[in-house]
This record gives C-alpha cells, sequence and structure tokens, in this order.
C-alpha cells in the first residue's frame, strides 16, 4: 500500500486581479506622510473603492490608521479605523475596505500581520506600496495579494504576489503627479508652464504613432491590430476643422486661460492688502 504524500500547495487568491489608482489617493497618501509623528517610520491606511465583475479593484479614496510598530509585533488603532470607516460611507456609501496602503519601499515584516487584519475585513484585500523615500530614484507604487501557502493542511506562510497597476489621470493630475514623483524640484510650474509641459508630451505621443504607422507600412514592423483599432478611434473623435480655425480656437482659448490667471492674481493682491490693512488698524 502506496504512502501517503504531503503535498506542498499554493492557494491563489486571485488569478486575474488588478488593480486601478486615482492620482488623488496618491496625494493623500503622501499628505499623510508629511503630517505623521515625527517617531513613525512610515504611514499605514485603509483602501477605499469598488471591485468591478471583471475582477478591476478601483481604489477612490483612503485614510490614515494610527498604529504601532516594532520588529516582532504591530498594534492598529482599530477603533480609530471602525469610526473613520463609518463617517466615510455616510458621505460615499457605495466605497466599501479594498485594503490597505503602506509608505516605503517594498515590504517588511509587519506587512503580512496587518495583512491578516485587512483580510478579516474583507476578501481579498489589496496591499499598496507608494515609495515616499524615493529609494529607487522616483516614489514608485505597487499593488500586491497574498498567496497562502499550506503543506498538505497545515498553512505555513502567506507570500505577497504582485498585481498588475492602472494609475490614469488627466493631462493636469499628471503634471502634479511628475513633479511629486521626483525627489528634487526646483520650483513648481505655472499654469502655462504645465499647459506647455502637456502641448510637448502630446507632439511626442503624436511623433511616435506616426512613426509606428510608418514602420508598419514600409514594412518594418508587424501590424498589431489592436493598436490600429485604437488609432483609429482616436482619429475619429477629432473633430474636422481646418487649421485657421483650429489656430482661432486655441488662440482663444489661450487668452481666456490668461484673462482667469489675471483675475486670480488681482484678486489674492486685493486680499493680501486688505488682510494687512486690517491689521493695522487693529494696532492702531
Amino acid at each position: 500500500m502506496a504512502a501517503e504524500q504531503t503535498v506542498l500547495q499554493f492557494f491563489p487568491s486571485s488569478a486575474s486581479l488588478s488593480a486601478r489608482v486615482h492620482p488623488l489617493l496618491v496625494f493623500n497618501i503622501c499628505d499623510c506622510y508629511v503630517r505623521r509623528p515625527d517617531q513613525a517610520e512610515r504611514v499605514i491606511g485603509t483602501l477605499l473603492g469598488s471591485v468591478s465583475a471583471d475582477g478591476t479593484v478601483d481604489i477612490r479614496n483612503s485614510y490614515a490608521v494610527p498604529h504601532n510598530e516594532s520588529s516582532d509585533q504591530v498594534a492598529l488603532d482599530i477603533e480609530y479605523h471602525h469610526n473613520m470607516l463609518l463617517s466615510h460611507q455616510k458621505v460615499n456609501p457605495k466605497e466599501v475596505i479594498v485594503g490597505w496602503y503602506s509608505t516605503g519601499f517594498g515590504l517588511t515584516g509587519g506587512s503580512a500581520l496587518i495583512h491578516d487584519f485587512y483580510a478579516r475585513e474583507v476578501t481579498n484585500p489589496i496591499h499598496l506600496t507608494v515609495d515616499t523615500g524615493f529609494s529607487s530614484g522616483e516614489a514608485s507604487i505597487k499593488a500586491y495579494v497574498s498567496i497562502n501557502l499550506s503543506l498538505g493542511d497545515q498553512p505555513l506562510a502567506a507570500q505577497f504576489h504582485e498585481i498588475p497597476l492602472d494609475l490614469r489621470m488627466v493631462e493636469a493630475e499628471r503634471v502634479g503627479y511628475d513633479i511629486l514623483k521626483t525627489p528634487v524640484v526646483d520650483k513648481l510650474p505655472s499654469d502655462l508652464e504645465g499647459m506647455e509641459a502637456s502641448v510637448q508630451r502630446l507632439l511626442a505621443l503624436i511623433d511616435d504613432v506616426y512613426k509606428y504607422v510608418d514602420d508598419v507600412v514600409e514594412g518594418r514592423v508587424e501590424p498589431d491590430n489592436n493598436v490600429g483599432r485604437s488609432i483609429s478611434d482616436t482619429l475619429a473623435l477629432v473633430p474636422k476643422m481646418s487649421p485657421a480655425t483650429f489656430d482661432k480656437l486655441l488662440n482663444d482659448r489661450l487668452q481666456d486661460h490668461l484673462l482667469l490667471l489675471y483675475l486670480s492674481s488681482l484678486t489674492r493682491t486685493q486680499l493680501t492688502i486688505a488682510e494687512k490693512l486690517n491689521t493695522a488698524a487693529q494696532i492702531l
């Protein structure tokens, strides 16, 4: 009679899981990191969002959770976590817990303990890491899920497995994100400089598409039907207008933008003068 074999098994939590992160969430996490207590090395918190039918986790909101962490144990303020969750759901009842985040590069020994707590709060939580220490030269963002490792019927450990992460944003958000992910910033760009950077990026993308189409036509690159369909759909969205009409429309929008900048600067100057006059009147 053959002896029973003990098999080492992996139990993946989800094979098709992916995460989509809104840029406002990254700004919120970085703000919590800047405001952290002096003795805290990293910040952790709860992720809120929704899960679609295709397995995509849409992460839209977050809040920090106070914690104490040492080499062998982690203590979370569970009452604060639940109170914040109730407060958020009063405003956005459709947002539920989808996981947790931490600042820093990579995973630590306490990550498994924190992940185990959130696994009791929600099935298959996402773990999001934001490298606020610029360990790789810029702020990198990664998402993980936990995969259970067992020997027979005995659970041994949990292994973190990286999943695809989609960070989509409009151009105004991308300008701020590009500044945020660099370790050194000389100065914050003005609105016109941000617009110039967006136009330059758009021109670079157009050049890449033009080069790809030219290579396909000349036979240097194998055609991809999906890429061709995306290019066709994009061109179909462009309105048909003459170059003169386009230049006039762009100049009109630019003049409106400059007028808004002037009015906002004028309003800011008047508020500053009024504040100084009010302070001088109280002193006298």
